[in-house]
């Protein structure tokens, strides 16, 4: 059964496109998958329908500037003007719209990438809402937060919010090409050195990665960052949180694992359980090698079958 939903988003401006996938037999849970960033959820169907076959419901939507979403309202890079918190809040009203026709049952959410920094933004608020997390692809300290935040909260402080600086991606991000030995021709080398995922990402229509992102968007983007940094944050998630939290040791996002590391030792030391994996020789997208992403699901499986 598949529901497709929509609802008011955060930023009181856009309606958020969603579906809630039901397998042919009595759920074991849910999982609420949380997509990152230029990307939309239908990019996670192979992961979809693994987590189906193991008996759960999975709710997944297209966050605000992007995917359907960005699509059917015309808003493609721009999350509206109401916060860091807006995709965050979004994935809140997709939980309780999935919970008010499945209740009663163990809800996990999994979110890659952005959507790590998205789910960990909701452990923080409303980690009571789950019974265990999965964060794939995540970081630590992003380099050089502070004074990417103040480089583009000027821009927007000259009323330029709703332009789009096309020098911010390689501010932010270039630093991600480090170890691309193949060098640069579509821009994401670092998610993946398979040439078949690269030009798939590439080329989907579906996917913002290669359209304009306001500089509005990213001063919320590492706002965002800045507020799931270090022990602080970690002292808001509830201690009882069992945390999942894997990536490949190529990764650049992790900084090749040490970023990975640092979230899983602010988590530890708040009291919560965490298990992490490396996947050695990997980059960003685990979950599209075709060689381990059937592994990578039976992990993210068996942790969640060991939650409940």
């Amino acid at each position: 059964m598949l529901h497709e939903v929509k609802f008011l988003s955060f930023n009181e401006r856009d309606q958020v496109y969603g579906w809630i996938y039901v397998p042919a037999c009595r759920p074991e849970g849910i999982i609420q998958l949380v997509h990152g960033f230029g990307e939309h959820s239908r990019r996670y169907l192979h992961m979809i329908t693994s987590f189906m076959e193991a008996g759960y419901i999975v709710a997944a939507d297209d966050h605000v500037g992007h995917g359907k979403t960005a699509l059917e309202n015309d808003t493609w890079g721009d999350w509206g003007t109401k916060g860091p918190e807006t995709m965050m809040e979004d994935e809140k009203k997709l939980h309780d719209l999935t919970v008010e026709k499945y209740p009663d049952l163990p809800y996990f959410m999994f979110g890659h990438s952005m959507g790590s920094f998205i789910t960990r933004q909701y452990m923080a608020k409303y980690g009571d809402d789950l019974s265990g997390a999965v964060i794939c692809g995540t970081t630590g300290v992003w380099p050089n937060l502070d004074e990417g935040i103040a480089a583009v909260q000027k821009l927007v402080d000259e009323g330029k919010g709703a332009e789009s600086d096309p020098s911010l991606g390689g501010m932010l991000m270039g630093w991600m090409f480090g170890r691309c030995k193949e060098g640069v021709k579509l821009g994401n080398e670092w998610i993946c050195d398979d040439p078949y995922v690269q030009n798939d990402h590439a080329q989907d229509p579906f996917d913002a990665f290669t359209k304009p992102t306001s500089n509005l968007a990213w001063l919320y983007f590492m706002q965002m960052m800045k507020s799931i940094t270090g022990k602080e944050w970690a002292a808001k998630v509830p201690a009882k949180l069992p945390v999942y939290n894997i990536a490949g040791d190529q990764d650049p996002v992790g900084q090749y694992g040490t970023g990975v590391y640092q979230t899983a030792n602010w988590l530890a030391d708040n009291g919560n359980e965490v298990t992490t994996v490396l996947y050695t020789g990997y980059r960003h997208e685990i979950h599209n090698y075709a060689d381990i992403k059937e592994d990578v699901e039976e992990g993210i499986i068996e942790f969640i079958d060991y939650c409940h």
